[in-house]
């Protein structure tokens, strides 16, 4: 039986302490707009007015999707395995706005149907070779669906012990909007057309094969909306419970998380469900071209810092947010008060 962890309130006395030196800093009060926030939100998660977010990681879970079967990707299903080579090697989009950032990416077979070689550097926490057809019935067994994101749970504490203090969302696997769509109109009570967009780049016939797809498997399977775990388990992904599992773990470890995009807030919003005090711990990367996220952001109240025209997914959206966020952070840190440089505040 899945138990969802217990997740710790930030500290309210250091967000309102980290509020008033920001008001203290040589600035007009509030000229720095959200940089303002992010430093206040950081510092009362990590309970001290110097926080630090030096020691950042993405981890970029991977799996396959049974549904891939129906055409909804305009990618053959073997591209996951290939790219996750790919992040190993250090050739991907993810790894080259790492190593810009700072961050170490940790890459996580959670369900890709190939296996990889024993000192290959990815992470084994593979549950199944990828998921079964979600049009033709369930995606995953419940069991598969708690242990994904129990590993999740695992590889976010794993992370943390390594030293990791701002953790970062990423996904690879072929079809994954797909779920994620299923996801987004399950919790939102939207349209399926509403949420759904091209994903890897399917064209008009492929959007509207996708819709009909999705749609068939929420009828064939009737996921109910006020069980999560249900819901993963009947339309989610294998990457997708762990990275629910990775918010979750994250959050109830007192570490920030940084969402990527439509995958990740997808998984996200799962995370929200099973337990919506985690909705401080987030913050929205970027705006999706996927038009489902939306949606997903609203529901937890998030608003995203860029908005790039972005779909790639592997946390690149993440990675190019951390430089805000350590821009935020540092400001808190390093910039002078009035009194400290002789400026004369106002009147």
């Amino acid at each position: 039986m899945f138990q969802t962890p217990t997740i710790p309130a930030p500290d309210k006395t250091i967000a309102e302490k980290a509020r008033q030196k920001q008001n203290m800093l040589t600035k007009p009060t509030g000229s720095l707009g959200r940089l303002e926030d992010l430093s206040v939100q950081i510092a009362a998660i990590q309970h001290t007015l110097k926080p630090d977010v030096s020691r950042k990681v993405v981890v970029v879970m991977a799996g396959d999707h049974g549904v891939t079967r129906e055409g909804v990707s305009a990618y053959p299903a073997d591209v996951t395995p290939q790219m996750v080579h790919n992040f190993l090697q250090g050739g991907a989009a993810i790894n080259v706005l790492s190593r810009q950032a700072g961050a170490r990416v940790s890459v996580v077979d959670m369900g890709v149907a190939a296996d990889f070689p024993e000192g290959s550097g990815v992470i084994d926490r593979k549950i199944s070779h990828g998921t079964a057809n979600m049009a033709a019935g369930p995606a995953m067994s419940r069991l598969e669906a708690e242990q994904a994101i129990k590993r999740g749970i695992e590889i976010a504490f794993q992370e943390i012990d390594r030293g990791a203090d701002l953790i970062a969302t990423g996904d690879m696997g072929i079809g994954n909007t797909t779920p994620s769509s299923a996801i987004a109109s399950i919790f939102t009570g939207l349209p399926v057309a509403e949420v759904t967009g091209r994903g890897t780049g399917v064209n008009d016939a492929g959007l509207a094969t996708k819709i009909a797809i999705i749609e068939k498997a929420i009828r064939v399977n009737q996921p109910e909306k006020s069980d999560p775990i249900d819901v993963l388990s009947k339309v989610g992904g294998f990457e997708i419970g762990g990275l629910t599992g990775l918010v979750l773990g994250a959050a109830s470890r007192g570490v920030a998380v940084v969402i990527d995009g439509f995958i990740s807030t997808a998984a996200a919003l799962l995370a929200y469900e099973l337990a919506p005090d985690i909705q401080p711990y987030l913050i929205a990367a970027h705006r999706s071209v996927e038009i489902g996220q939306r949606a997903m952001l609203e529901k937890m109240g998030l608003d995203p810092l860029l908005d790039l025209g972005m779909r790639l997914g592997e946390g690149t959206g993440a990675a190019l947010a951390f430089h805000i966020i350590e821009a935020s952070v540092r400001i808190l840190n390093d910039m002078a008060t009035f009194e400290s440089a002789g400026v004369s505040d106002k009147e």
